[in-house]
């Protein structure tokens, strides 16, 4: 290691005295002024990643559905996935680490995680459309060089597309090819296969009006374009020219406001969809003909992809495990649905993709999604295998289109991570195939009604949780109390959870009215605020 270099470039990215980051599920997030000895130092790290590894790493430069001012970083790991927590415990220490203690932390790194600084290392970078995002790129390539490293500027891509980049890289292409045609091809043959096998007469033409946040997807889906098929027209909003990035629309927002986005006009009963800022989430929703909005959150649209998946399951009979793994955010009438209706295993686990995904790799078909749009199906290496053998081989005719329609999913889904992208070709085809309207779908099931709130208190590690966060630990007293106040209300339930990046506790709660949600998240957050050590004034209704 060149510690001159080091000395040299790391004055040039200088840490803010007293600032500290802790990297997250989101990587590293703030404002974008703060963060450029952080990026720079991940350009740093991903390289001694690659070093332990012996593989390609990914760095994306985003903030995601964040507002246009701030930015972030994360690391992708060999085979497209997050990067492993041990190695988030490295990347906070780097990013927080004083000028003269650079050196010092980057070889106790090397030597916790037995980094060989002499093998190859070479990363591959992406970047959302926010003004601060080139600059911030240009400061990981910094560090990319100091440490000898070698790099791929793929520029502006959607996350979920460098994860899927990363992912080829290290399958050496069996994944697929490592470019943006190679992307926009492999999805868009699947997709074309997938409809042609479409029987009902339906639509001629799908169209799909998509609120792209003003962020990257528009920039994505207008190159793809050419690729779809005649059959599907998509009509691009928000794609980023007039307005700023998340500002009044994006999944996010109309996931939480539950209205639909600016600078979109909804006729009644039209399919539209919303992208967040860097694509890697997707609702959709509609309003019908009494102008009321609906919206299609994440668990409807697992629900959707599981009935399509396990009527294909059922028509190959082989012995395949499928599980829907869901938070406990997710809506108590889908679980019901899921379990009941569907017959499919649910399991719950701790709010964060990164656990989802962990759980979904124990079945041969593990769909996750989080209630607000973020997630995919994985199919487990015998899985794919098999399904990919009875497609040549199975004499069958019912059973090999059943295979078939298989094999193309597994083509379509981007398996390294939620892709707002590939979640709607995935959608879409399905609701062709079916010759489903989206209101069909909507009426799957009716969401109960609910509350998210948030309480604001001194310290919110006070709040220690079990049972995947439904259930609290500490303080005492609080369960107890939230126990008592769900008796009060039909098929309700709430749960409190401390945020992970801020001082503030968030409250679910779900009851059989609007009117009984409302009340009970208020008098669970009055609980936290008297039993947690709430700050300023008590919440109000």
């Amino acid at each position: 290691m060149d510690s001159e270099a080091l000395k040299k470039y790391s004055a040039l990215h200088p840490k803010p005295a007293g600032l500290t980051l802790q990297y997250g599920t989101a990587g590293f997030r703030t404002k974008a002024e703060q963060l450029d000895h952080v990026v720079f130092r991940m350009g740093l790290l991903a390289i001694l990643r690659s070093k332990a590894m012996t593989a390609t790493i990914g760095i994306m430069v985003t903030a995601s559905h964040n507002p246009e001012e701030d930015n972030g970083v994360k690391l992708v790991d060999p085979l497209g996935e997050m990067l492993h927590p041990s190695w988030e415990e490295y990347a906070t220490q780097l990013a927080n680490a004083e000028e003269q203690e650079l050196q010092k932390v980057i070889t106790e790194i090397c030597q916790k995680a037995a980094v060989n600084l002499h093998k190859d290392a070479l990363v591959f970078i992406g970047r959302d459309t926010r003004p601060s995002s080139e600059k911030l790129s240009q400061s990981v390539i910094d560090g990319i060089q100091v440490l000898g490293g070698q790099y791929h500027d793929y520029g502006l891509v959607t996350t979920p597309q460098l994860h899927y980049m990363v992912c080829c890289q290290n399958t050496q292409g069996q994944y697929g090819k490592a470019t943006l045609e190679g992307y926009y091809e492999k999805l868009s043959k699947a997709f074309m296969e997938l409809i042609k096998q479409s029987h009902c007469s339906g639509e001629s033409q799908r169209h799909l009006k998509i609120d792209c946040a003003n962020g990257i997807g528009a920039l994505k889906l207008s190159e793809m374009k050419p690729y779809f098929p005649q059959e599907v027209q998509i009509h691009i909003y928000n794609d980023g020219t007039k307005e700023k990035l998340n500002h009044l629309c994006g999944a996010d927002f109309v996931k939480v406001h539950q209205k639909p986005p600016g600078g979109l006009d909804m006729k009644p009963n039209e399919r539209c969809c919303s992208f967040d800022g860097d694509a890697d989430r997707i609702v959709y929703y509609y309003k019908d003909t009494a102008g009321h909005f609906h919206l299609i959150d994440g668990d409807k649209i697992a629900t959707l992809i599981s009935i399509f998946l396990k009527e294909l399951l059922a028509k190959v009979k082989q012995n395949f495990k499928m599980a829907v793994v869901q938070t406990a955010y997710a809506n108590g009438n889908s679980t019901r649905y899921l379990q009941e209706t569907l017959k499919v295993p649910v399991h719950c686990v701790k709010t964060g993709v990164k656990h989802l995904h962990h759980k979904a790799q124990e079945f041969d078909v593990g769909v996750y999604f989080e209630a607000n749009g973020h997630g995919t199906v994985l199919f487990s290496k015998a899985a794919e295998t098999k399904i990919r053998q009875l497609v040549k081989e199975e004499k069958d005719d019912e059973k090999r289109e059943a295979a078939k329609m298989l094999e193309n999913m597994i083509d379509l889904i981007n398996q390294t991570v939620g892709d707002a992208v590939s979640d709607m070709l995935v959608i879409e085809a399905i609701l062709a195939l079916k010759g489903l309207t989206v209101q069909q779908w909507d009426a799957l099931y009716t969401d109960l009604p609910n509350r998210l709130l948030k309480v604001q208190v001194a310290d919110r590690r006070i709040i220690d949780t079990t049972d995947a966060e439904r259930r609290v630990l500490t303080p005492p007293g609080l369960q107890e109390k939230i126990d008592a106040l769900v008796k009060k209300y039909k098929l309700s339930r709430a749960f409190v959870r401390p945020s992970g990046t801020e001082d503030v506790v968030r409250i679910y709660a779900e009851a059989d009215t609007q009117e009984n949600a409302d009340a009970l998240a208020q008098e669970v957050s009055l609980a936290v605020f008297h039993l947690a050590g709430g700050k300023g004034a008590p919440p109000q209704p």
